[in-house]
């Protein structure tokens, strides 16, 4: 592996370090050394050649699989999309990976499978279009092993395509695989069919073709997510007749004794229920003939299929698959009857909907996860809620039937518990949820739970008949206090607001509940309650109630999530801390009776958890606790503020946590930006230095927050900056920034920042070099994001010549730079770009430019007099639709927090998003200032915008200008 390349890193010695990482105790120290050891040439094929080798043990092989998909996401191209690493080596793991990856075992296929993500994201197909190729050069006809790596491959880059729209690149994308692996890949199938006839009665074969056959039939989904591949149009028939096959087919051999695992069975026929929902939403036409079998088999499956977890995903697909055809109102018409409505609960919805043993063992063993499974809009794949999203489906096509069948369900279950509460409890578990089922008509949102209602049913007589009681009587069963907290979540847009003021404290006094679940969905409920607001943009619930109950409020959620002390345990409930985040939104300045507390617990929590750094989402909520804090007490709190919080931050950037760092400096600079016009504090003064150092730069999720802290360091700090000559290094950061695409903007947001902050001579020695940096990017990358930030930057400069800038003074730098290029970048870059500004800031900065210019810019009158009515004229076009005052945005939205895109990267935290800097704050009629602006400059330059208005303008613009100047 990797033979005559030019390697600088021991093979043996990585290892040790891999072997060290994987122990708790060295792991940060072995992964320091191991970053230090990736400048070293060939560090990726030492990698590589340490994962191909049999003579390293299996974890150090996996663990350095890992260390390559996490070398490769961060170091195969920079932002603009070139190579970091040497062109051979690019070339030697291209050549080497797919080898690889078919010969290894599937833990380790699971990792380089992300790696090939990873550079299939940059260079496929354009930079690597062997890639198919090769691919279809390494299936054989018995070999599934090695078959199975390449479809790995194969699907690891396919299913690339199935969040994405449709776009010509894509197609062409999609067409170009097609064109070379659809062919194999039929083929692929009939052998894989026969092979399965082969070896029935061979276990090991058997298990070795199931593995082939499921990554099949995901790769059968991912070519056919975008649209309907001809070579698959043309082959429908057979390929339904083979899909029908592997949904019937059974062998013993391939059962597992597994209760909670599913096997190889069960997974490939979830995956071909997958496929076929796709094809029933997708491609209805081509494929409508052979629906109605497959209804038959779903519906056989359903009312045979056992209750043990292995079969919740299977189920939960086959459900979706009789959801997506109920769409259809041709293949709904047979559930048209109220008797075969009533199977359908009986057979279908009540064995899937109801609880069983295993759901009470993870309510009770796991409750984090029963509630992240549990919770309305989540992601799992649960019986419940397919069996919820299948009924309420049936009820978009008939209404009023499946109301009546449903309800007298419901009904039927009520009188159940009532005979015996204490002993059939579920039974009213599974009302609940049946009359959840018919109650919420649309898809529920994570922001306003459900927001239409089925007519048919009052869903406040039923919580006030039915439910009410179990939030306030003792001895009630744990889940049914669930189930009454759940409704209030779900149903809380519907719920009146006078409704709210009784249920509100009920859902308080459930956050004292022993049971974790309980109080946890107690958390939830609040939270969202607390983000409501009605028509007119008012909270729901008054924020003076939620104050006065604040203090305890607050102290109760943070004794539930500090009561473990261990990190882990700690950031596992993230509904706590959000809850936590969302009282402090609401309560604003009423906090600060309670800084110090509140202070107290979100710096404990900090130093606990930034060792181990666990789950995104609870740590994003925390900063956004700080932010919260930050913003409604820092202003009266601001020395506290900056004890309290600088020696733990500082403790995060010393040890480089990655997941913290991006956070740690948006909250620096929200407390620097509390008090800008005082001078730099002295412990901010040592983070200079180190911020701008190259080394902090190169996390990507450090750059926008890094700008952000130095923006706000930067006013407070422009002496000391000057005088230890660290300015260089500040407009050094710009000029790295702004040579990339995607930091542009951020390097012009510092270089504005220095020039706001300092006085023109200050600034003398660095002009030209930074407007040489600009028409050098203008003319070697055509980027239009560039030209808008360029033209942005150029109104910038004209407004300002309050501060001794202006459009005289940019025509002079340029000049200096090359004698008369502003002609051509003004009427070839700012005139046309100027009208597609869109941020109303930029719209009105550039209004106010180009009327200083008209009125003031002796440049306009000597040099470019021709330039006066176009950029009159320009001025005309952007007032037709004048920019309207920027609003303060009260509303405070925090993410919705995926796992996936949550972690080492950059996060803007909401509580402290940077308000927008409008210095032109008092003008709010532009067009009136515009006018009045004209009129003054005309009276100080003796009547010269007149008979520049009378000789350059047409009738038209003169009618128009002439309204303004008398507003």
């Amino acid at each position: 592996m990797a033979k005559g390349a030019a390697v600088a890193v021991e093979p043996n010695l990585l290892a040790q370090m891999l072997d060290a990482s994987l122990d708790p105790r060295q792991n940060k120290e072995a992964e320091l050394k191991i970053r230090a050891e990736e400048k070293k040439s060939g560090f990726s094929l030492v990698l590589l050649q340490i994962t191909a080798s049999d003579s390293f043990s299996s974890n150090t092989r996996l663990a350095s699989a890992l260390f390559f998909k996490n070398f490769v996401k961060r170091n195969w191209t920079n932002e603009d999309g070139n190579y970091k690493l040497p062109e051979q080596e690019v070339a030697s793991i291209k050549s080497e990976l797919i080898g690889l990856m078919v010969s290894v075992p599937p833990s380790i296929q699971a990792q380089l499978g992300e790696a090939i993500s990873a550079i299939a994201d940059s260079d496929f197909w354009q930079r690597w279009d062997t890639l198919v190729d090769d691919l279809v050069s390494r299936l054989t006809p018995d070999n599934h092993l090695v078959n199975a790596g390449v479809l790995q491959v194969a699907h690891s880059i396919f299913s690339r395509w199935r969040p994405l729209f449709r776009s010509d690149e894509l197609f062409t994308e999609v067409n170009h695989v097609l064109s070379k692996f659809a062919v194999p890949y039929m083929s692929l199938l009939q052998n894989l069919d026969a092979c399965i006839e082969k070896d029935k009665s061979n276990k090991v074969a058997l298990s070795q073709d199931f593995a082939e056959l499921d990554l099949a039939v995901q790769l059968f989904y991912d070519l056919s997510c975008q649209d309907l591949p001809p070579q698959f149009e043309d082959a429908i028939p057979a390929l339904a007749d083979l899909l029908l096959k592997y949904l019937r087919f059974d062998n013993e051999l391939l059962s597992t004794d597994d209760e909670n695992e599913a096997g190889p069975l069960e997974s490939v026929k979830a995956g071909i229920f997958e496929g076929l929902t796709l094809y029933v939403q997708k491609y209805y036409d081509a494929f409508g003939p052979h629906v109605k079998r497959f209804v038959e088999n779903s519906w056989e499956l359903l009312t045979t299929v056992g209750l043990e977890p292995k079969y919740d995903v299977l189920v939960s697909k086959a459900l979706n698959f009789l959801t997506s055809t109920t769409s259809n109102p041709e293949q709904a018409k047979p559930f048209n009857d109220n008797s075969v409505l009533a199977q359908v609960v009986d057979k279908v919805i009540l064995p899937n909907l109801s609880l069983r043993d295993s759901d009470i063992e993870m309510f009770e063993d796991e409750p984090i996860e029963f509630i992240r499974r549990d919770l309305e809009g989540s992601d799992s794949e649960t019986r419940r809620r397919a069996a919820t999203d299948f009924l309420r489906k049936l009820m978009e096509q008939f209404e009023t039937p499946v109301t009546t069948v449903v309800s007298s369900y419901v009904k039927q279950y009520l009188a159940i518990y009532s005979k015996n509460p204490k002993a059939n409890w579920r039974a009213k578990d599974t009302a609940v949820y049946l009359f959840c089922s018919i109650a919420a008509k649309g898809t529920p949102t994570a922001a306003r739970g459900v927001a239409q209602t089925n007519s048919l049913v009052d869903v406040g007589e039923f919580f006030s008949n039915n439910l009410a009681s179990d939030l306030t009587g003792s001895n009630i069963e744990p889940l049914l206090k669930v189930d009454a907290i759940k409704y209030l979540y779900i149903f809380r847009s519907i719920i009146t607001n006078e409704q709210w003021q009784q249920a509100m404290p009920l859902l308080v006094n459930r956050l004292g509940d022993s049971n974790y679940v309980v109080y946890t969905y107690a958390g939830i409920a609040v939270e969202r309650v607390l983000y409501l607001t009605d028509e007119n943009g008012k909270p729901l619930i008054d924020p003076t109630h939620i104050t006065s109950l604040s203090q305890d409020l607050l102290e109760h959620l943070f004794s539930l999530i500090e009561q473990s002390g261990r990190a882990e345990k700690i950031q596992e409930n993230e509904f706590l801390m959000r809850c936590v985040m969302r009282v402090l939104i609401v309560i604003k300045e009423g906090l600060l009776p309670i800084t110090d507390a509140v202070l107290q617990h979100l710096v404990s929590i900090t130093n606990i958890i930034y060792p181990n750094p666990s789950n995104p989402r609870f740590y994003y909520y925390h900063f956004e606790s700080i932010g919260a804090l930050i913003r409604f007490a820092g202003p009266s709190e601001a020395l506290k503020m900056q004890q309290a919080f600088f020696s733990p931050f500082l403790v995060i950037l010393q040890n480089s946590v990655e997941e913290f760092m991006p956070y740690v400096f948006q909250l620096f600079a929200a407390m620097l930006e509390v008090e800008p016009a005082k001078p730099l504090p002295q412990p901010f003064q040592s983070l200079i230095p180190p911020i701008i150092a190259p080394p902090i730069w190169e996390q990507r999720g450090n750059v926008p927050a890094l700008v952000r802290l130095l923006t706000a360091i930067i006013p407070r700090a422009a002496e000391d900056l000057v005088q230890s000559n660290q300015l260089e290094g500040v407009l050094g950061i710009f000029q790295k920034l702004v040579s990339t695409k995607i930091y542009e903007s951020h390097g012009f947001d510092l270089l504005e920042c220095v020039i706001d902050s300092y006085p023109p001579p200050t600034l003398e020695p660095y002009w030209i070099h930074v407007i040489t940096i600009m028409l050098t990017r203008l003319q070697s990358q055509q980027s239009t994001a560039f030209h808008l930030r360029f033209v942005r930057f150029y109104h910038y400069i004209a407004s300002r010549d309050d501060r001794g800038l202006g459009t005289d003074f940019f025509v002079a730098v340029t000049d200096k730079v090359q004698h008369d290029v502003f002609r051509g970048l003004y009427l070839s870059v700012v005139l046309p770009k100027t009208q597609q500004l869109t941020r109303p800031l930029d719209r009105k900065t550039a209004v106010i430019s180009f009327t200083k210019s008209l009125a003031d810019s002796e440049a306009f009158v000597t040099r470019y007099p021709k330039g006066w009515p176009h950029t009159c004229n320009a001025l005309l076009k952007l007032l037709e639709v004048p920019p309207l005052p920027s609003k303060r945005e009260d509303m405070i939205t925090d993410h919705d927090v995926d796992d996936t895109s949550f972690g080492v990267g950059f996060t803007q935290l909401q509580t402290i998003r940077k308000p927008i800097n409008d210095p032109w704050a008092d003008v709010m009629d532009l067009r009136k200032w515009v006018g009045q602006y004209l009129q003054a400059a005309d009276r100080r330059h003796s009547g010269r915008i007149g008979k520049f208005v009378n000789e350059g303008l047409s009738e038209d613009a003169k009618g128009v200008l002439s309204t303004y100047m008398h507003l």
